[in-house]
């Protein structure tokens, strides 16, 4: 995941069957899941991201911290 401007990454971890990313950026307004444009260069990574791993968004006084976790269990997902 690339933080928005202003982001910064803040860890990744490993586990056993796990890898979690989370990056941190000064907005509170939470990643938008829009419908892939064709001819545009952005707006495809967060639907991507939660294609992939499971999420979470934590707001605070100054901005969010986003939370991905790829495991290697199935997901139920196509």
């Amino acid at each position: 995941m690339r933080p928005r401007p202003g982001g910064l990454l803040r860890r990744i971890t490993a586990g056993a069957d796990t890898v979690t990313v989370e990056v941190r950026d000064r907005s509170t307004a939470p990643p938008l899941l829009k419908p892939w444009a064709r001819g545009e260069p952005s707006g495809f990574g967060w639907p991507l991201v939660n294609q992939l791993a499971s999420t979470d968004v934590r707001t605070h006084h100054d901005g969010k911290t986003v939370t991905a976790t790829l495991t290697t269990a199935p997901t139920g997902r196509p």
